[in-house]
C-alpha cells in the first residue's frame, strides 16, 4: 500500500505565504504525477497545481503567479509554494499521487488526508 501525508497548512494573513509539502511512502517503484487539488465550503474539488515526472507543471487559472509547485523525485515529494494568498484560497488542500508500485503494474491514485489553509485578517 503507499500512503500520501500533506504537511504545512495553516492561517496566514492575506498577501502572506505558506508552503505545504507531501510525501508519498510505502510500496512505490515511481510517481508519475503528482499535485495538488482544494475543496472549500460548499464547492467542488478543484485542480489547484500537478507536476509530472519530467518537471512539466500545470496550474489553475486563479493560481498562476502565485503558486509555483515543485518535486523531489528521491524523496517522494512534491511542494506547493503559496504567494500572495488571498481569503479565496481557503480551502482544505489534498495531494494527489499517480503510483505505479510495481514494474509492468497498472498506475493506481492515491490521496492525502488533506490539510486545512485558512487566509484571513
Amino acid at each position: 500500500q503507499v500512503q500520501v501525508v500533506e504537511s504545512g497548512g495553516g492561517l496566514v494573513q492575506p498577501g502572506g505565504s505558506l508552503r505545504l509539502s507531501c510525501a508519498a511512502s510505502g510500496s512505490i517503484f515511481r510517481i508519475y504525477t503528482m499535485g495538488w487539488y482544494r475543496q472549500a465550503p460548499g464547492k467542488q474539488r478543484e485542480l489547484v497545481a500537478n507536476i509530472i515526472i519530467g518537471g512539466s507543471t500545470n496550474y489553475a487559472d486563479s493560481v498562476k503567479g502565485r503558486f509555483t509547485i515543485s518535486r523531489d523525485n528521491p524523496k517522494n515529494t512534491v511542494y506547493l509554494q503559496m504567494n500572495s494568498l488571498k481569503p479565496e484560497d481557503t480551502a482544505v488542500y489534498y495531494c494527489a499521487c499517480n503510483v505505479q508500485q510495481r514494474p509492468a503494474m497498472p498506475v493506481q491514485t492515491y490521496w492525502g488526508q488533506g490539510t486545512q489553509v485558512t487566509i484571513s485578517s
